[in-house]
Parts: structure tokens; C-alpha cells; sequence
């Protein structure tokens, strides 16, 4: 037989009939009896100091517990509190995204996108005849080292070329604006998953980026979802994490054959109505008559 005690808000009790063979439930059953502490709310402690013992397993032998004859057993009643369950807010994911932000297909998109990211994400869609203005003079002023073998064509009309509205920019135009605005301007291309940098050698600090699917720029950014941050355009030139990441979206693109084969696509002279197929077409077209006013069919 044990000897036990137990002790409570209401006195101490002398425990009776309790083996080392008795099993907990035997136990708290009794601890009910002698305190009125229902079985479910008992804390039961022995020893010194007190320890609590893992009473769960209600089929246990005494035998497996820390309990000797003397023993006297603390018992305190617990106040459970009902767990009340709040509703989680959904985590939203603040990592920032690098993401494309579409300009119109007008014939200058390479203006309108590089502008929207030298200026920090500011979309101006009356840029584009200032750029073109800015490009002419800038060719204009240096004949030498903008001359008819680096233009394809004349100095003179290679600047009132560019003035028009209907011309479109290339790789000369990137080249000039990366110069005048100081920055590396680098474009991925969708078709090839390259990137082409201009102004890569000139130690600029910094760097914005366009995306290219054969015939039409788009800026890219960089977005914080779910917050009203303003976009990021500028980066780091030491920053290659931003690189590969625009890299990323070019191959998504592939993938989804978000691109133009300038090779393969049908184009329309808009001046004599002539169909043609590629920029090698479109070239000898505008060699041959002077036109250069294409439209995508």
C-alpha cells in the first residue's frame, strides 16, 4: 500500500487503498473525492521543489511514476481558458518583383520606354518628339563621329530621319541616349535571351533596363505588390542580380513565344503599299526608293 497525502485549497487528506499497481485514473478519481477538483482540471505536483507530473495517460501504473510511500501530493485546480482561434491574415508577399510595364506601340516606344526609366518611373507620353529633337541636334553637332558609314545614311538626313514621328530607334539611339543621360541602358531580348549593353564601358553608376521583342521596347521596373511604393527603374551597374532577374522574364517570354521573328514577319510599305517579309526586305526596299515608312502586317 501507499501512503499519501494530498494537499489542497481545502486541507491536507490522508490517501488510502492506493498501490503501486493503482493506475492514474485511480489516482485523480481519489484527488476528486477528497479536494471536489474534477479529474480534467487537476494540477498534480510532488516531491521538492514541487515538479508537475504528465498525468495524460490514464491507464499508467503508479509504479511508473515518481510517487513513494510519504509522499505527499500538491494538487491545485487548473483554469483553462478556452483557446480562442483568430483568423490569420493571408502573409502577402512584399519581396519586390521585377515586372514590364507596357508603353504604346506608336512607332516610339524606344523613346517613350527610355525616358519612363531615366526618369524614375515617370510616364511621359509627349517625350518621344522632345528625344527625337535631342538625338537629331546631338547628331548634328559631331559629323564626324556621326557620319554616313556609322548612320546609313547621311548626317543630314539621318537627322531628319529620326525627326519624324514614324521612324523607329535602334541600337544608334540607345547608344546616343546612354551617352547623354550617363546610365548603362541594357535591353533583353526576348527572342535570344541576350543582353545588350550600351554604355557597358563608359563606368557609368547606373543602370535601367529595357525589354525587346523584335519590333517593340517596353521599361521594366521593379515593384513592391501590395504596397503603394513608387516603381524602381534605376539600379546599381554592380547590381547583376537585376540582370539575371531580366533575364528570367525574357526566357518566360520565349517560352510563350512572346516575341517577333524580324526575320520571318510581313511588313507594308506605307508609302508605295509594297509587301515585304523581314528587315533584310525592308532594308533593300527603303535602299532602292528612299521609303522608309513600314507598317507590320
Amino acid at each position: 500500500m501507499l501512503r499519501l497525502r494530498c494537499k489542497a485549497k481545502n486541507g491536507t487528506h490522508l490517501m488510502q487503498g492506493l498501490t503501486h499497481q493503482s493506475r492514474v485514473q485511480e489516482l485523480k478519481d481519489k484527488v476528486e473525492e477528497l479536494t471536489g477538483i474534477p479529474c480534467g482540471m487537476q494540477k498534480i505536483m510532488v516531491g521538492y521543489p514541487p515538479s508537475s507530473l504528465d498525468l495524460r495517460n490514464g491507464h499508467a501504473h503508479l509504479k511508473d511514476y515518481p510517487i513513494k510511500s510519504g509522499d505527499t501530493l500538491i494538487v491545485e485546480e487548473e483554469k483553462y481558458k478556452p483557446k480562442v482561434t483568430t483568423p490569420k491574415t493571408p502573409l502577402l508577399d512584399h519581396t519586390p518583383a521585377l515586372e514590364r510595364r507596357a508603353v504604346p506601340a506608336d512607332n516610339s516606344c524606344l523613346f517613350t520606354s527610355v525616358n519612363y526609366v531615366v526618369e524614375g518611373g515617370v510616364y511621359n507620353a509627349a517625350c518621344a518628339a522632345d528625344m527625337r529633337q535631342l538625338i537629331g541636334h546631338i547628331v548634328a553637332s559631331d559629323p564626324a563621329a556621326y557620319s554616313e558609314a556609322v548612320l546609313g545614311k547621311s548626317n543630314e538626313d539621318y537627322c531628319a530621319w529620326i525627326r519624324r514621328s514614324d521612324t523607329w530607334g535602334g541600337a544608334i539611339e540607345l547608344s546616343i541616349l546612354s551617352k547623354f543621360y550617363q546610365c548603362e541602358i541594357c535591353v533583353v531580348d526576348t527572342q535570344t535571351v541576350r543582353v545588350d549593353r550600351f554604355g557597358e564601358d563608359a563606368g557609368y553608376g547606373k543602370r535601367v533596363l529595357l525589354i525587346y521583342d523584335g519590333i517593340h521596347y517596353d521599361p521594366l521596373q521593379m515593384l513592391v505588390p501590395g504596397t503603394d511604393c513608387p516603381p524602381q527603374t534605376i539600379f546599381s551597374t554592380s547590381d547583376d542580380v537585376i540582370l539575371a532577374q531580366a533575364l528570367e522574364l525574357a526566357d518566360e517570354a520565349r517560352r510563350k513565344r512572346q516575341y517577333t521573328d524580324v526575320n520571318r514577319f510581313t511588313l507594308r510599305c506605307m508609302t508605295c503599299q509594297t509587301g515585304l517579309v523581314g528587315q533584310k526586305e525592308a532594308r533593300e526596299h527603303a535602299k532602292e526608293t528612299g521609303h522608309t515608312n513600314f507598317g507590320e502586317v
